[in-house]
């Protein structure tokens, strides 16, 4: 063999062991949040928008809403000039829409790791994982209750999965910690575990205030007071009822100036009536009145306009997703948003399958499309929902975080720069030859298509030899991995210790209820 054919030979190698190693380094990547360069879909003329707006204006007017166990929230609706009858808030029209006007319309929520701070509002799309389930399952232990180490294992595959852009809050319910001391573990799992953004508790309003206090640790008092670094889910006990709990912890967040995503909880049949104008009748009702709230509270507080929609099978009541209706009911919902001037949430990986399958893969396609054409900017439970929201799956977490991808390449749009156009391409390859082995394709190609980190296209043979694994197996292998290359993201030691003394001496004040 010569000295050159040696020396190739040797690049050959070199070369094929540097790509190896590239490709099986660990790389703990984090998309930025998606910015849409696509129109949203809308549903609605401007007619029919204009019948649904009086209408809402009318139910506050005529109907009303309640304000249960919170004394002060109705003294704030006399105040503003509201008929308040026992816990009946009538609001005259045009009253909530004028309060409205002073809620941002985007707002920038602060990580503790700035490269990870997102913009909710205008064009933008945050994803947040799946949010409240008290059950999770995996392929290897089945269905059980969470705890807290499933906890701390979903945090740490949010921070690993490259297209999410928020840790969320209660990705799943820790039933082996105590009800009035887990939002203490949960929440020092967000900020120790992950560095990106994340959201409060709002069980009860001391625990807000609780993440108040630890948000003051981690990021300094006087940053919190002038800044935004959590979110919180309010939602309204549609229909049309806020209660004490809920808006108490809204109260303490507004009051902070912090985020609420102010959101009814709209099960169609059951919850809103069966047609799809009368809900978005009551959602925009329930989303005028509960913002506005915020605004009595501190003007200028940030909050999001929230709409969690699903229909009702009439047969055996249970809830259904990724239905036409709820798409039909989430556009309507962004445009009635977009015209209040509001950021919009809404959507999610929606199913109501038992198994990470088919059915649970058809409808969480429908309702994530939809909710990127919704115009949605925050978009919890965009990945890891199953059974209808009562389980956190960790392979459906991997394979929902997966097809995330989609939607930040469809939010792109379509590039019709020269080079886009691809007239060399054309010119070189001409007719009846192939463009593999084009200028433009060598230089684009690592970039041209986007590509899955889970799903296998590999040819039959090779499938079958390697165990002929389905989808919800390679997400186990990618739970694994993703497991096993987890790295803690930095924390100044000082911090994470007062962190850790302030859960400690909380728990220590008071005695564990499971209720």
């Amino acid at each position: 063999m010569s000295e050159t054919e040696a020396r190739r030979r040797g690049r050959g190698a070199g070369g094929g062991a540097a790509r190896r190693a590239e490709r099986t380094a660990v790389r703990i990547e984090a998309a930025r949040y998606i910015e849409r360069k696509i129109p949203d879909l809308e549903v609605l003329d401007t007619a029919a928008l204009k019948l649904i707006e009086e209408h809402a204006e009318q139910v506050l007017e005529e109907i009303g809403v309640e304000f249960t166990d919170n004394e002060p929230a109705l003294d704030r609706w006399r105040d503003a000039g509201a008929d308040v009858q026992g816990t009946r808030v009538r609001l005259p029209r045009g009253l909530a829409r004028k309060l409205c006007t002073t809620a941002p319309a985007s707002f920038t929520q602060h990580a503790r790791n700035p490269e990870r701070n997102v913009e909710i509002g205008g064009r933008s799309l945050v994803l947040a994982p799946v949010y409240g389930p008290p059950f999770v399952r995996d392929n290897a232990g089945g269905r059980r209750y969470a705890t807290i180490e499933d906890f701390q294992n979903f945090v740490k595959l949010g921070y690993m999965s490259k297209w999410l852009h928020h840790s969320g809050g209660t990705v799943c319910e820790p039933t082996d910690v105590a009800v009035n001391k887990r939002h203490l573990d949960m929440l020092l799992a967000h900020m120790t575990l992950s560095d990106k953004p994340f959201m409060g508790s709002v069980t009860e309003p001391v625990r807000a205030a609780d993440s108040v206090e630890m948000c003051e640790i981690l990021f300094g008092a006087d940053f919190v007071a002038q800044n935004t670094v959590m979110t919180s889910l309010i939602n309204i006990n549609s229909p049309l009822t806020f209660d004490g709990t809920m808006m108490g912890a809204l109260e303490i967040y507004a009051s902070n100036n912090q985020a609420s995503i102010v959101s009814p909880f709209i099960v169609g049949g059951a919850m809103a009536p069966v047609s799809v104008a009368g809900t978005l009748v009551q959602v925009l009702a329930e989303i005028l009145a509960g913002v506005a709230y915020s605004q009595l509270v501190r003007a200028g507080a940030p909050v999001i306009a929230g709409a969690f929609v699903t229909s009702i099978d009439m047969n055996s009541g249970a809830p259904t997703f990724g239905t036409p209706e709820a798409s039909q009911v989430t556009y309507g919902t962004g445009q009635l948003v977009r015209r209040l001037g509001l950021p919009f949430r809404s959507a999610g990986s929606f199913c109501g399958s038992k198994l990470p399958d088919a059915q649970a893969a058809y409808e969480t396609a429908n309702s994530l499309n939809m909710g990127l054409l919704a115009g949605v900017n925050f978009m919890l439970h965009s990945c890891g929902w199953l059974e209808g929201g009562l389980v956190a799956s960790y392979e459906k977490f991997v394979m929902d975080a997966d097809q995330l991808g989609i939607l930040h390449r469809l939010a792109e749009g379509v590039d019709v720069s020269e080079d886009a156009l691809a007239m060399d391409a054309l010119r070189e390859v001409g007719p009846g030859g192939h463009y593999l082995g084009c200028a433009h394709t060598q230089a684009h190609f690592k970039t041209a298509f986007w590509r899955s980190d889970l799903l296998d296209y590999k040819p039959f043979e090779t499938w079958d030899d390697e165990g002929a694994r389905d989808t919800a197996t390679l997400a186990e292998a990618r739970v694994k991995k993703l497991l096993g290359d987890y790295q803690q993201p930095a924390l100044d030691p000082a911090i994470h210790a007062a962190l850790n003394d302030y859960v400690e001496r909380k728990k220590a004040s008071m005695r564990d209820s499971f209720t």
